[in-house]
């Protein structure tokens, strides 16, 4: 409350975290210099090589560890995710949570046009599959709405910048080792948005 109290009172996000956009192939006029400066970009790092998510995580979880980031929030740049949650990853990552995951289905969180196959696999296959793997009962793992202190990202155990992450694998590896390796792990309430009609991926 503290922390969403002092957002409250500032003009720009960037106010009280640095925003860093990985880019993957964006069209939406993301990149223009001038989007940049109105929304005070601090970092735009463009992937040009192979692979998707995976590999822009990686990029993007390498330079913060290099500029001496203490915690790294995720977020999709599809206009699904509440950012106006953000405050509540960085109240638990000074609370010294490891890895936050946002969840739409826990109390505070809001669904938005979820597509029913999506929503029966998140609940009946992917969330609990992960859950019964790692040991930490999540609720809504394949939402990218998350953080993740240096400690974690930093471990050799871990190592999140092998070249295997390069499609979608390292979003469901880090849930099951954060807990394996007894970090400590917490879910957050989130609202995430679909819009109606075509669902948007990218």
């Amino acid at each position: 409350e503290k922390i969403r109290k002092q957002l409250n009172k500032m003009k720009y996000l960037s106010d009280y975290v640095d925003i860093i956009i990985l880019d993957g192939g964006s069209t939406d006029g993301s990149l223009e210099p001038s989007f940049l400066q109105e929304n005070r970009v601090r970092t735009l790092i463009v992937k040009r090589d192979s692979g998707k998510l995976s590999a822009q995580l990686r990029i993007g979880f390498a330079f913060a560890l290099s500029e001496g980031y203490e915690g790294v929030i995720t977020i999709d740049g599809n206009n699904k995710d509440s950012v106006d949650s953000i405050p509540l990853f960085i109240d638990q990552l000074e609370q010294g949570k490891d890895f936050i995951q946002g969840s739409r289905y826990i109390q505070g969180g809001r669904e938005i046009n979820t597509p029913w196959v999506r929503k029966l696999a998140i609940k009946l296959i992917h969330a609990p599959i992960l859950s019964m793997l790692s040991g930490f009962r999540y609720t809504d793992t394949t939402n990218g709405f998350r953080g993740h202190s240096a400690k974690l990202l930093s471990d050799a155990r871990v190592n999140p910048f092998r070249s295997v992450f390069d499609t979608y694998e390292l979003l469901a590896f880090l849930s099951y080792i954060a807990p394996k390796l007894n970090y400590s792990v917490a879910e957050v309430p989130v609202c995430r948005s679909y819009p109606k009609g075509k669902v948007p991926t990218k």
